[in-house]
């Protein structure tokens, strides 16, 4: 596994030589708890813009929690957190954020650019009024996933990776720095899973935007991910994929044995729940 993930990692590094690495994300020896339940104990890291970052982990781990302590919707027990300089607030705009995959309702009211809109003035009360300005912000988006001919299509009668692009889209609409992804790969098969992971990369690589991409499969990231954030048992580990997805300290992570496999280019935790 060694030398094969190496030779990528080389080669991200070289790709990457070239962006700028003005930190977006701070995080100081932050710690989580809920009650008595400790979901993060001393995480430190940091985001900088151009960046690919994958959250790893089993369920419960703290993954979606960590996105929602960077969108300003819970906050640490302790330790330093900052975006941009700044502690997190709700409805930071230089914040693009694509929640949990959800299956859109199979309305024939909704249509694609409406779902779009909502990152516009989703925020807003009452009924947004049309405009030639807006229109023209909705259907840039659209284009820059490939989804303009889908613009006026019914929301729910797309497939999964289509329904994606919108969310995508929709994420993109106020020129975010720093893109979170909430298991965007959830529901998609393996052409849909590879047709989002190659319109994120192209979003990076065009608009130097820093992404953090909650997954639980890495095999699909591992040509594009620059570094690996795991986290299980309330502790986490990060760095390269090869130094954090083996076996010695995925089992010191786990308090227990854990063998990591590779196989026709692809690598396997074994002996635990991802």
């Amino acid at each position: 596994m060694t030398s094969n993930m190496v030779s990528k990692e080389s080669r991200r590094s070289g790709a990457r030589s070239g962006r700028d690495h003005d930190e977006f994300v701070l995080l100081e020896h932050v710690h989580v708890r809920f009650g008595e339940r400790v979901i993060q104990h001393d995480l430190s890291c940091t985001l900088s813009a151009g960046e690919l970052v994958a959250i790893l982990g089993p369920n419960g781990a703290g993954k979606s929690t960590l996105l929602k302590l960077l969108l300003g919707l819970l906050r640490p027990t302790s330790g330093v957190l900052q975006i941009f300089g700044e502690p997190p607030r709700r409805g930071n705009r230089l914040i693009g954020y694509v929640p949990q995959f959800r299956v859109l309702e199979s309305s024939q009211m909704l249509r694609v650019r409406d779902v779009v809109r909502f990152g516009i003035d989703g925020d807003r009360w009452g009924f947004a009024l049309p405009s030639r300005k807006r229109n023209a912000v909705i259907d840039a988006a659209l284009d820059e996933v490939g989804a303009l001919h889908l613009a006026d299509a019914p929301v729910g009668l797309l497939s999964g990776g289509e329904q994606q692009r919108i969310l995508i889209a929709q994420a993109l609409l106020t020129n975010p720095k720093l893109l979170l992804l909430d298991e965007p790969l959830a529901n998609l098969d393996m052409a849909g899973s590879r047709e989002v992971i190659q319109l994120v990369e192209r979003v990076r690589a065009e608009r130097n935007v820093a992404v953090l991409f909650v997954t639980h499969d890495i095999n699909p990231l591992l040509k594009y991910v620059d570094r690996v954030l795991y986290l299980a048992n309330g502790h986490n580990l990060i760095g390269p994929p090869e130094t954090v997805i083996n076996r010695q300290q995925l089992s010191r992570l786990y308090g227990a044995p854990v063998d990591v496999i590779e196989a026709h280019g692809r690598v396997f935790v074994v002996g635990v729940e991802t």
